[in-house]
């Protein structure tokens, strides 16, 4: 018998565990916790109702095709239950695909400030991280077909992407696949797609349907604030959806999960209300960071990007710091290769005028 010790395969080990935002204030301090992209105005009513309706059945198993969730998202965005399938929040999803399709020494391509689940999906199947520069803090259409090679199975692209906020428009995403071979998988991870208010925006949905190597993925984490539950659901041609399907675990997602987020989808109203709240908030608070010399990346998500410019004689890791003192929780990105910014969620008004008024006061050395 083999004394050799047990070993992770390839690519396990160079993983760096995901460190998610902060989410507790020192003790005495009021919480604003603004560093994982949560909606400030919480989940829809009907969504809360609808788990209530289950309480008294938590012994049975839900239903393993998630057919209500499917068909709400069917109904709600004009599409083909069949070629729907739900997660565990769409970073199973994302870990699924490469499940599916990745073998040792496949190449996984992604924009240098994507997703850290990208690197994370390459890594954890053997395959190898492909990192591509944005122009811009924008993903660049050539920079990435530049860097497909015969090796390429997966293409990763946030649109719009965290933490930047940056979008590529629809006749790019299509530019972009139109370059790609029909061996490579075309990923559209459009978790923020809701906050969008661009005309030359789209999520990718119509291009997945007309193409065999497109799948777009989305999430009820943002938006529709059901982060706390973990659904998330993609839509591709029905050759991809049976592909994962093979692959996806029974019963992946809750039954509380598949009843509020039926809920949540058609939940029009508590959706609309989300919207106009961050257009809102995400113009003020670019503008008044910006009057305090900041720079802000535009964003057309739910959060923005803070940068802290020479000028200011100050770093990010400094006014972290003093923000945390005040219950102000942001997000350091020095992960996501931004040492010098944080990341805001927008939060209700109350948390972003206190934002506002401590980099204030940070910035003109007062304080701490």
């Amino acid at each position: 018998m083999s004394s050799r010790k047990l070993q992770p395969k390839p690519g396990v080990m160079d993983i760096e565990i995901y460190v998610p935002g902060k989410s507790s204030a020192p003790a005495g301090v009021r919480l604003h916790k603004l560093s994982s992209n949560e909606t400030p105005l919480g989940s829809s009513p009907a969504a809360q109702e609808a788990i209530a309706a289950l309480a008294g059945k938590l012994e049975l198993y839900p239903d393993g095709s998630a057919a209500e969730l499917k068909q709400a998202i069917a109904e709600t965005h004009g599409l083909n239950a069949e070629n729907l399938i739900c997660g565990n929040g769409s970073d199973e999803l994302l870990s699924l695909i490469g499940s599916a399709y990745l073998q040792p020494g496949d190449e996984v391509v992604f924009t240098e400030h994507g997703f850290l689940m990208y690197r994370i999906v390459a890594l954890s199947n053997s395959a190898v991280p492909v990192t591509v520069h944005e122009s811009d803090e924008r993903a660049d259409v050539d920079a990435i077909l530049a860097a497909v090679t015969d090796k390429t199975r997966l293409v990763f692209l946030a649109n719009p992407n965290n933490p930047t906020g940056t979008y590529l428009p629809i006749d790019e995403v299509r530019r972009l696949h139109a370059g790609l071979p029909a061996s490579a998988l075309l990923v559209l991870d459009a978790a923020y797609a809701e906050y969008v208010r661009r005309n030359d925006y789209e999520s990718g949905m119509e291009l997945a349907a007309s193409a065999d190597n497109v799948i777009v993925t989305r999430t009820f984490s943002k938006i529709h604030g059901l982060a706390a539950l973990r659904i998330g659901w993609a839509y591709a041609s029905r050759e991809i959806i049976q592909t994962l399907e093979r692959v996806r675990g029974p019963f992946n997602v809750n039954a509380l999960a598949i009843a509020a987020g039926a809920a949540a989808i058609r939940d029009r109203a508590h959706v609309d209300r989300s919207i106009a709240h961050n257009d809102k908030w995400l113009a003020w608070l670019t503008a008044e960071f910006e009057k305090l010399g900041l720079r802000v990346t535009p964003s057309v998500g739910n959060f923005i990007l803070i940068h802290f410019p020479d000028a200011t004689g100050k770093s990010a890791r400094e006014a972290d710091a003093f923000l945390t003192q005040r219950g102000l929780i942001l997000r350091a990105v020095t992960g996501y290769g931004f040492p010098n910014a944080l990341r805001m969620s927008i939060g209700l008004e109350e948390s972003n005028r206190a934002v506002v008024d401590a980099l204030k006061t940070f910035l003109a050395g007062a304080g701490d």
